[in-house]
């Protein structure tokens, strides 16, 4: 059991275990895996590097546990979006996908969070274990948006092309793609999140008929 002396202990290290996740999740970004040192992490986090390592193993451990965090917190922000569309009246009012793409855009990230995607997608090449258990996170991911799309299809009777799963592949590698080049032209955040939103619909338009 868990004294109250005990309490404040706890609540210490894991707020040292956030800021320093939060300071990884920039300087990944800003300058990738392999150039960021722990130096650099326990300098934008404000602490030593005795803080790091009474917490982490080593900047890999770090990053696994960062990558999860980030797969977590999309399957979250999708299942909070789907929620708030099942109470908004206007979802069975919508035009054919408007409500998918209301839902990929709980997807929506800075350019620092793009960035962030990518050094993961990049380590998943590299590292086998490491790209099976990203495989893993992604297609919990999907089946998300996959039962999103269902609903859809069936309140709006929709004849959809293909089956759900594939259009939910479909429309993510299309919002991935639309993102990943607008990050290229430094395309400022409010517009790119306009552009992929066009993208998807387009692609989510050629699904249905």
């Amino acid at each position: 059991m868990t004294t109250e002396s005990q309490q404040p202990t706890a609540r210490s290290r894991e707020n040292t275990r956030a800021r320093l996740l939060d300071a990884a999740a920039q300087v990944f970004a800003e300058v990738g895996l392999g150039g960021a040192s722990v130096e650099t992490i326990c300098e934008r986090a404000g602490f030593t590097r005795g803080a790091f390592y009474s917490n982490f193993d080593s900047k890999d451990e770090l990053f696994l546990e960062l990558a999860g965090q980030f797969a977590g917190q999309q399957i979250a922000q999708v299942r909070g979006r789907v929620a708030e569309l099942e109470k908004d009246p206007s979802f069975r009012e919508e035009d054919d996908f408007a409500s998918l793409t209301r839902v990929l855009d709980s997807l929506v990230q800075d350019r620092n969070g793009l960035m962030l995607h990518a050094e993961i997608r990049i380590r998943g090449m590299r590292d086998e274990a490491f790209g099976t258990a990203l495989v893993e996170q992604e297609a919990r991911l999907l089946d998300e948006i996959a039962a999103i799309i269902e609903d859809v299809v069936r309140v709006r009777r929709l004849p959809l092309r293909i089956d759900p799963r594939s259009a939910a592949r479909l429309l993510v590698a299309t919002w991935d793609a639309a993102a990943t080049r607008a990050v290229l032209a430094r395309t400022p955040d409010r517009e790119r999140e306009l552009d992929c939103v066009a993208e998807v619909a387009r692609v989510a338009q050629l699904m249905i008929g």
